[in-house]
């Protein structure tokens, strides 16, 4: 049986190109996507059809980013596909998983996909060490420079003044005003913090 997989990623656009292109393949059944957010992983319509989909069947699409966001993420869901013993097209490539050519390219893809994994995670690795060589850390920049610890805690000696107040002049929480004077070595403990030692 050959099962059809169509997507639409925003409200203006229509599946009709693709739907035509899946009939005229001879879909039998069609599953359609309308996913509005480029974030929304989630694809009810995908898998419902990967839930339908039984050995022997095959999957078809119109052209490949129709299936995959990624490279990554199209060579999982033909994985799953292959050991499920299900087949896949996709029309405008030409790839047909089911012959021995189709599955030469799905194994070349595979291949490209760890190599871009590769890649990524030694530049991710190169870019640690070479910030730790000019004495960077990795992690986000913290929210509250030195400056603007040095100024919350001048504000802290009155005791008219809360963390609620100097967190919201600064556009951050009371979490993050803690965990800021306790990174700068200043007591959390507004009465404990002398003006005389502050040089704003």
């Amino acid at each position: 049986m050959l099962v059809g997989y169509a997507r639409v990623s925003t409200q203006d656009q229509t599946p009709d190109l693709q739907l035509d292109a899946l009939k005229g393949a001879g879909c039998e059944e069609i599953f359609v996507e309308k996913v509005t957010g480029t974030g929304q992983k989630f694809r009810p319509e995908l898998e419902s059809c990967r839930l339908m989909l039984r050995t022997g069947d095959t999957l078809v699409v119109w052209r490949l980013d129709r299936l995959g966001r990624s490279l990554k993420d199209l060579v999982g869901i033909i994985e799953d596909l292959e050991d499920r013993k299900v087949g896949f097209k996709s029309l405008t490539e030409s790839i047909d998983t089911t012959s021995a050519g189709g599955k030469l390219i799905f194994h070349i893809f595979g291949a490209l996909a760890e190599f871009e994994h590769s890649l990524i995670r030694e530049r991710t690795i190169a870019g640690l060490s070479a910030a730790r060589a000019r004495g960077r850390k990795g992690g986000r920049k913290p929210k509250l420079s030195k400056s603007d610890v040095k100024k919350a805690a001048a504000m802290l000696c009155d005791p008219t003044v809360t963390k609620t107040e100097v967190a919201e002049h600064f556009g951050t929480t009371r979490m993050t005003l803690n965990e800021s004077l306790k990174r700068e070595g200043y007591p959390l403990n507004p009465a404990a913090v002398s003006p005389e030692t502050l040089e704003v």
